[in-house]
């Protein structure tokens, strides 16, 4: 009965992996990548929508993102959302494209990224002991309703545990790789 319990988490924590995954992917590492800025809202024909959904993005070069909109009529109101993203780029508008060059990132930055990195990881963390505790509130409650009984409570205690562990486990492999990306960039 409490393997329910535990199972019904395991969705929950792969959005949350998902979902540091995207953030992170977000992040400038000194090169030029489609996800820096494809989900930055854009304000137009009355309300926002990701760049994405405006224009076609591609990255010729390395250090070169070009945004093509679909409809010219929006290229100044997504050069103002690029513009006050606080992503550091500066847009330069050739005609119909909007030109972004990712500049090389500086050790300080370098070292700025990770701190961000750990912290979203954290945020992450969190989310999963928030999710563990009230798995553990229940599991307490049905032995407490005599549906469970106490050697039940702790097998259960620990199959949460090692679900937990497992979940950790990538949160900190996905840590690792972009902190090796971003200071070897």
């Amino acid at each position: 009965m409490y393997k329910e319990l535990i199972d019904k988490l395991k969705p929950n924590f792969d959005k949350t992996i998902e979902y540091l995954k995207g953030e992170l992917s977000g992040l400038q590492v000194g090169r030029a990548t489609p996800s820096l800025v494809e989900d930055l809202m854009v304000e137009c024909y009355d309300q926002k929508l990701p760049i994405k959904q405006l224009a076609a993005i591609q990255t010729p070069e390395p250090r070169t993102i070009t945004i093509c909109p679909w409809d010219s009529t929006v290229i100044k109101n997504i050069e103002k959302a690029i513009t006050q993203s606080g992503l550091g780029l500066s847009p330069v508008v050739d005609e119909e494209v909007i030109r972004l060059k990712v500049p090389a990132l500086s050790e300080e930055r370098r070292r700025e990224l990770v701190k961000i990195v750990q912290e979203k990881v954290e945020e992450c963390r969190i989310s999963i002991r928030r999710q563990r505790e009230e798995v553990w509130k229940e599991i307490q409650a049905m032995e407490q309703r005599k549906e469970i009984s106490e050697d039940d409570k702790f097998r259960a205690k620990d199959d949460l545990q090692k679900a937990i562990d497992e979940y950790n486990k990538k949160i900190e492999e996905i840590e690792k790789k972009k902190e090796e990306e971003i200071m070897k960039v």
